[in-house]
């Protein structure tokens, strides 16, 4: 059904400021480190041309997926291509964590000959960290980590220290960047999965993530303390199934943010959770009504389940950290390394409604994972080279300002509109409309003369891994130079939105 929506600039009523830095996103310390990760897929893969799929195996998730990854050497972050993109994002929060971080073992002296210790499975090298503090120095960001707590460094019986944590915050410091912002560990819900000591309980997390932060305060009061980075609660599944097994079971069998919380001593600064749509076509075999397929990525079921885990985890926000901000420190399309599609135009739906749809429940930061690695990441592996989502989160940094207004318009297909000020500081509002229909246009009623940024995939392909504007492409052109983001001059009036487009107007 083709939609009609009214812009009325008067009628609209603010509902908050968000973080400048909304828009943040991940470096893992498994690419800092270089690592096991998964190999990247084929471009027939990612147009859709060519299928993928991993039959399940009696011999277990390893047996099934050895042939689909790879080991991959650390990213190079003095890299001038990969600066100059990050830079132009503007200012940002840039996390280094990771399920690898909590194994990680910090030989800053050298004298481990790259084995880890007894109890670790990674070593990062001086050189390694300081690559990433001249990195965050040179985009004039905000660093943000998590710590190591894993056998190496104790049992459960015996409590957290902070060894390894003195390491990695003294060099920070001592070199001029300091740590920002620091979560205990990455997804602690999934306990010894996530790679803490064996018979690792809940109340063992709440002894140490009340330590670890009682001594980031002794020591570094300047970095806030951001928890429990916890994941799974609000999701949305394929199956009502129970007996399916999949991403839904191993939810259940992770304890919940409130017993990693309840009865805590350290107070959070900032509230935190992760967030996937799902999982990928790699885990889909063995978690079936965890994967969503591509045909499904433009409906308002798919894009509903970002925004239903920001409502989920306000009331746990509002009781363990009230007055303070919810992050999502880990955001993308899906558990996995990403769906083949996740580099394409059609990924751009999801990351732009959850962006406006969270800032209008909530103030706070979304990191994407991540930058330049993994299928969603916003640049190519190793090449840099901008995907959709680059352009997509550079157009709403260059325009949205951060006072976000209720435009009083129900969120359906064919019409998800939202508004916030102007970046530039001038007077007005900018809308961003999404027509997620991919059959139907969307009319819109201006009320006088903007300019307008229309998104699309090239040739009418959402799974096109081109975006245009305003039917231009958007590719880097001599020297990795950024296209001009120019917009059309758009008269007052009736304007007529193609299906599948993402359209921004400045009034």
């Amino acid at each position: 059904m083709a939609q009609f929506v009214k812009l009325v600039p008067e009628n609209l009523k603010a509902l908050r400021e968000v973080n400048p830095r909304l828009m943040s996103y991940n470096v893992e310390f498994a690419e800092v480190t270089g690592g096991t990760f998964w190999k990247a897929y084929t471009p027939e893969q990612v147009a859709g041309t060519e299928e993928f799929h991993v039959a399940p195996s009696a011999d277990g998730i390893a047996a099934m997926y050895k042939d689909l990854m790879q080991v991959y050497a650390p990213i190079d972050l003095y890299n001038e291509k990969l600066r100059s993109l990050a830079k132009e994002l503007g200012t940002a929060w840039v996390r280094v964590s990771g399920t690898w971080a909590t194994k990680t073992y910090y030989d800053f002296d050298n004298t481990t000959g790259d084995t880890a210790p007894e109890g670790y499975l990674n070593v990062l090298t001086k050189e390694q960290w300081i690559g990433v503090l001249d990195f965050v120095k040179a985009i004039d960001a905000k660093l943000m980590i998590s710590v190591a707590n894993c056998p190496g460094l104790h049992s459960a019986e015996e409590p957290w220290n902070p060894s390894e944590a003195e390491k990695i915050f003294r060099l920070s410091k001592e070199y001029g960047v300091p740590i920002d912002g620091a979560e205990f560990a990455n997804e602690p819900n999934m306990m010894e999965d996530t790679g803490f000591p064996a018979g690792y309980t809940p109340a063992d997390y709440r002894r140490d993530q009340d330590l670890f932060f009682a001594w980031v305060r002794a020591n570094y009061p300047e970095c806030i303390c951001i928890g429990p980075s916890s994941v799974g609660e609000g999701l949305s599944f394929n199956s009502g199934d129970s007996k399916s097994g999949g991403i839904e079971q191993l939810v259940r069998e992770n304890c919940s943010t409130a017993e990693l919380l309840e009865g805590t001593k350290e107070p959070l600064d900032v509230f935190s959770y992760h967030y996937y749509n799902g999982v990928s076509e790699r885990l889909a075999s063995v978690m079936p009504s965890g994967h969503w397929l591509a045909n499904s990525a433009h409906t308002e079921e798919y894009l509903d389940v970002a925004l239903n885990c920001a409502r989920t985890y306000v009331p746990l926000r509002d009781k363990y950290c009230p007055g303070g901000e919810m992050w999502v420190t880990e955001s993308g399309d899906a558990g996995g390394g990403g769906d083949t599609w996740a580099s394409t135009y059609l990924d751009v739906f999801r990351t732009l409604n959850e962006l406006a749809g969270f800032a209008a429940i909530t103030d706070g930061v979304i990191f994407h994972n991540t930058l330049a690695s993994s299928d969603y990441g916003f640049l190519a592996r190793e090449v840099f080279n901008p995907r959709p989502n680059y352009f997509a989160v550079l157009l709403w940094n260059r325009l949205m300002g951060t006072t976000v207004y209720d435009t009083a318009e129900p969120i359906r297909e064919g019409a998800h509109v939202f508004a916030h000020s102007r970046k530039d500081g001038k007077e007005g509002v900018v809308y961003l409309v999404i027509n997620n229909s991919l059959t139907e246009t969307t009319t819109v009623e201006l009320p006088k003369n903007a300019e307008r940024y229309t998104l699309a995939g090239e040739g009418g392909n959402v799974r096109a891994a081109v975006m245009t504007l305003n039917d231009k492409p958007l590719v880097l052109g001599a020297g990795n130079s950024l296209p001009e983001l120019t917009p059309a001059a758009q008269e007052a009036g009736t304007v007529t939105l193609a299906p599948a487009t993402c359209t921004f107007f400045v009034l």
